[in-house]
C-alpha cells in the first residue's frame, strides 16, 4: 500500500492538539493525517452510519486545567471531538462510533528514565480509559514502541487508518 494521494483528495494535516472532521461523499474529498507522532496519540473515530470521520492529535494525558475540551489533552480531546463530529453531521449517539489509535510511542519519560511511567504509555492509558468511559470500542490500534508514525484516515475508506512507523512498511488498520 502506497500513501501516495491522489490530486482530488486533500490531505488536513492534524496537528499538536488539534482535530479534525471528514465526511466520505462530501464534495471536497478530504483526508486526516497525523505526521510524526512521537508519544502522542491519534484518536480516529468513525461514524459508520453518516461516513463522518474525526482525528484528535493527544499529546498529554489528564484534563485541560481550565475545563476546556480540547485535543491536547486526553481527557478533554474526547467532548471536543464528539462535538466537532456531531457538528460535521454525525450521530450525537457516540456509542455508536468506532475508534482506531495509533502512537503512543516510548520516547519520552516522565521525570527521567528508569522505571517510572513513559509519557506515551500514559497518553494511551488515558485515552483508553476516556473511550470506554464514553461507551466507544477501540476496534484497532497501533500503539507503544519505540518509533514515531504518521496515520491518515481517509472517510471513503469504512473507518480504517493507514499507519506507517519509521523503518516499518505501511499498514491497514
Amino acid at each position: 500500500m502506497s500513501a501516495a494521494v491522489s490530486p482530488e483528495l486533500e490531505s488536513v494535516a492534524v496537528g499538536l492538539g488539534e482535530l479534525a472532521v471528514a465526511r466520505a461523499g462530501s464534495a471536497k474529498k478530504r483526508q486526516l493525517v497525523a505526521h510524526g507522532l512521537g508519544s502522542c496519540v491519534a484518536i480516529c473515530l468513525w461514524d459508520q452510519g453518516t461516513s463522518v470521520a474525526g482525528m484528535a492529535h493527544v499529546v498529554l494525558p489528564g484534563s485541560d486545567p481550565h475545563g476546556k475540551p480540547n485535543a491536547r489533552f486526553a481527557l478533554s480531546a474526547l467532548p471536543a471531538l464528539f462535538e466537532a463530529m456531531t457538528a460535521g453531521g454525525a450521530s450525537p449517539d457516540t456509542r455508536k462510533y468506532q475508534a482506531r489509535l495509533a502512537g503512543g510511542a516510548r520516547i519520552l519519560a516522565i521525570g527521567g528514565s528508569g522505571s517510572l511511567p513513559r509519557i506515551g504509555d500514559k497518553n494511551v492509558e488515558a485515552v483508553r480509559e476516556a473511550l470506554s468511559a464514553a461507551g466507544v470500542k477501540i476496534v484497532a490500534e497501533d500503539t507503544g514502541g519505540g518509533q514515531g508514525r504518521t496515520v491518515w484516515f481517509d472517510p471513503s475508506d469504512d473507518g480504517r487508518i493507514r499507519v506507517r512507523a519509521i523503518g516499518a512498511p505501511e499498514r491497514q488498520i
